[in-house]
């Protein structure tokens, strides 16, 4: 027998209890009691499994959640594969479902339903019903998935559980908290409903991302593709993942009932460059973010002169 036979029989023999017992054994002193019963016992609701929602499923299964809504219409595309946990015997599969599989191969007596419609008016009233925390990884490039991102917003400020979101940017990952416990308006007040109903898709991103967050490298990407309909923003791994690992403690802080930062920041690329070219990048940021004020202009002037 060889030793991958052994060690299956002997998870097999396990009971749940002691399963998860071993699984976050060395969890201890790390996490605290109180985190940890809550990861065990409550559900998180992931809507979105691509690059953000994706990036937390696993870290957040290996912490010890074992309670999962997982909700998405997209099937994974080749272009994915550069960021998301996802292999080529992935592709045309539904994310959702995909990672589904993969919590249960971490932790075969984790609960999992999966939504492969996404957030819709339909379901969103279950999906919110019993979650004790949301990871919001809602596709924001188009018209359709800003409705069912902000539809999710109304629900979790409804229900006053607390949401957090992420965006991959470059090298830099920004994870936001909207803990609706505390929280009194969608996006903290950032768009409305109206806002959703009436402005173009870039508008509202760039409303629910401060600039100061962007890095000079993104703009400089971005601004001359506003008006561009098959343009792609460029994504990167390891922005992705760090959403992942930001994501897992955060959640297990905030379904003990425990308060965390607004906003957490990390840029991989200035924490690795040397200084002469981090001053150089530094120094690109006002003429990029001048840029984008001017390509903004132009795009509403744009749309402005288009028959309604």
């Amino acid at each position: 027998m060889t030793s991958d036979a052994v060690a299956t029989t002997t998870v097999g023999d396990l009971s749940p209890e002691d399963f998860y017992a071993e699984l976050t054994r060395r969890n201890a002193g790390l996490v605290s009691p109180a985190q940890q019963a809550a990861l065990r016992h409550g559900t998180v609701l992931v809507a979105g499994c691509g690059s953000v929602g994706g990036a937390a499923v696993q870290p957040l299964t290996r912490l010890g959640a074992q309670r999962f809504l997982l909700a998405d219409p997209g099937l994974f595309e080749l272009n994915n594969l550069n960021r998301q946990p996802a292999t080529v015997r992935d592709l045309d599969r539904n994310k959702a479902e995909v990672a589904g599989e993969r919590i249960l191969e971490i932790n075969p007596h984790a609960r999992v339903r999966v939504f492969p419609e996404g957030v819709t008016r339909d379901n969103v009233d279950e999906l919110t019903a019993t979650c004790g925390a949301i990871v919001d990884g809602v596709d924001v490039t188009t018209p359709s998935g800003l409705q069912a991102k902000f539809l999710l917003h109304e629900w979790a400020l409804r229900r006053r559980v607390p949401l957090i979101t992420g965006w991959d940017m470059a090298g830099v990952q920004y994870l936001q908290c909207y803990d609706y416990r505390e929280v009194t308006a969608e996006f903290g007040g950032r768009i409305t409903r109206s806002d959703v109903d009436t402005l173009n898709v870039w508008e509202l991103i760039l409303r629910m991302i401060p600039m100061r967050r962007i890095p000079p490298e993104m703009l400089a990407d971005v601004s001359p593709n506003l008006r561009n309909p098959d343009y792609s923003v460029p994504q990167l791994v390891y922005a992705a993942l760090m959403f992942g690992a930001f994501s897992a403690h955060v959640v297990a802080r905030l379904m003990a009932g425990e308060r965390v930062n607004d906003e957490v920041v990390f840029d991989l690329h200035r924490a690795v460059r040397l200084p002469p070219e981090a001053w150089r990048t530094r120094a690109r940021w006002p003429i990029e973010a001048w840029r984008m004020a001017v390509a903004r202009r132009r795009l509403a002037k744009a749309l402005a002169r288009q028959p309604s």
